[in-house]
C-alpha cells in the first residue's frame, strides 16, 4: 500500500542530467534546500494524461503558485534525461523543472515505485504530487490505488487549492486569426496591454471560414474567446474591455 511521507525528508539523490551537450549532476539539496517546491510525479513522458493535462496545467498555473510562496515546480518521471529534454521541447513547460529519475532512486525512496510491466513500462512512478519545504514533505496527494492510471487528486488545481484557496487562476484566452489580418494583430495587442496572455490560433484560408463558423457562429477574424466565452471580433473585444 502506498503511504504518504508527510513530515519526512525527501530522498538524498543525485540525478544525471544532460544539459548543453554535457553531463552534470543535480542533487536534491540543489532542488529543495531552503526552498518551497511543488513536485508532481507521473508514469511517463509523452503519455496521454501526462501530456494533455497533468504537465500543461501545472505550467499554466505556475504564476499563481509563484505568487503564493512557491519557489519552483518540479516534474519527476522515471525516464532518462534525453527523453525528458525532448518532452520539454514538445510541451509548454517553461515554468517547470523536468527531473529525469532514470534509475528510479528518488521514486523508490518516496515509496512510489510501482511495476507497470504489463504495459511494457517496467518500474515507473505512481502518480502523486507533494509540497516540499526545505527538503521536508509537508503534504502529499497520492492517486487512489485503482486499475489503470487514476488522475483525481495530484492535479495542479488541487495543489493550488491546498496552498492558496483564494488564488486567482490565469484567464484562458484564445484569438482565432488569419494571416495578414491587421484587426487580429490589434486584438492580440489589446489583450496583452490589458494583462492577458492570449494564445493565437492562425487559420489557413482553406479552412478558416469553416473553423471560425463552427466555433463562434461568425465568419470574420479575429474571434476572441475568454474562459470559454465567445467575446467576438475586435470591436466586441474593445467594448468588453471598456465595460
Amino acid at each position: 500500500m502506498l503511504q504518504a511521507k508527510e513530515g519526512q525528508r525527501v530522498p538524498q539523490v543525485s540525478f544525471p542530467v544532460r544539459k548543453d551537450n554535457a553531463w552534470t549532476q543535480l542533487s536534491t539539496d540543489e532542488l529543495f534546500a531552503g526552498k518551497t517546491v511543488v513536485v508532481f510525479s507521473l508514469p511517463g513522458a509523452f503519455t496521454p494524461t501526462c501530456s494533455s493535462t497533468h504537465l500543461p496545467r501545472y505550467n499554466e498555473l505556475a504564476p499563481a503558485f509563484f505568487a503564493n510562496g512557491v519557489d519552483s515546480i518540479v516534474c519527476v518521471s522515471v525516464n532518462d534525461t534525453f527523453v525528458m529534454n525532448e518532452w520539454a521541447k514538445d510541451q509548454e513547460a517553461q515554468h517547470i523543472t523536468l527531473l529525469p529519475d532514470g534509475n528510479g532512486l528518488f521514486t523508490e525512496g518516496m515509496g512510489m515505485l510501482v511495476d507497470k510491466s504489463a504495459l511494457g513500462f517496467g518500474k515507473r512512478s505512481w502518480r502523486y504530487s507533494m509540497l516540499v519545504k526545505d527538503g521536508v514533505v509537508q503534504k502529499m496527494f497520492i492517486e487512489p490505488e485503482k486499475e489503470g492510471d487514476p488522475f483525481e487528486v495530484s492535479d495542479a488545481d488541487t495543489m493550488l487549492d491546498y496552498i492558496a484557496p483564494a488564488a486567482k487562476r490565469p484567464d484562458q484566452v484564445v484569438v482565432f486569426s488569419k494571416p495578414g489580418c491587421p484587426f487580429c494583430v490589434q486584438a492580440k495587442q489589446l489583450l496583452q496591454d490589458r494583462g492577458y496572455d492570449p494564445v493565437e490560433v492562425p487559420l489557413e484560408n482553406k479552412v478558416r471560414g469553416r473553423v471560425i463558423g463552427a466555433v463562434s457562429g461568425k465568419s470574420t477574424a479575429p474571434q476572441v474567446f475568454i474562459n470559454g466565452e465567445l467575446v467576438g471580433g475586435l470591436e466586441d473585444l474593445k467594448r468588453r474591455l471598456q465595460a
